[in-house]
């Protein structure tokens, strides 16, 4: 492997762990902003999508915090982080789609999904 090559990994995986990180912090945005705009009082859907919409900007939050650090995690560490991440991101997108008016949040939910696993495919 050529000096080149490894700076060019080094730049995409820089580049993909802050597109991650950047996306993490939009969807903690709009999960935040949608769990407001719902009644604490309301229906069964209405309590569902306020506790995803708060465990989602949460874990988001969470992974961001922990992309922005230069805290030393091992590489299956971040792995674990982003799984969860993404995973709850898709968990609270499906609900979200369940809302009228709540596409744009669901919208940022699968984006910050996908830059989960972009980020993922440039781990070793």
């Amino acid at each position: 492997m050529t000096s080149t090559t490894s700076q060019q990994e080094l730049f995409r995986f820089l580049e993909d762990r802050f597109a991650c990180a950047q996306a993490c912090t939009e969807c903690a945005r709009a999960c935040a902003q949608r769990a407001s705009l719902v009644d604490p009082d309301g229906t069964e859907l209405q309590d569902l999508i306020r506790r995803k919409g708060i465990m989602c900007a949460e874990v988001c939050d969470a992974t961001c915090r922990m992309l922005s650090e230069d805290n030393r995690m091992d590489e299956s560490g971040i792995r674990v982080q982003l799984e969860w991440c993404r995973t709850v991101c898709l968990e609270c997108a499906h609900v979200f789609d369940r809302q009228p008016g709540a596409e744009q949040s669901a919208a940022a939910c699968r984006a910050c999904a996908q830059a989960c696993t972009d980020f993922m495919a440039t781990l070793s």
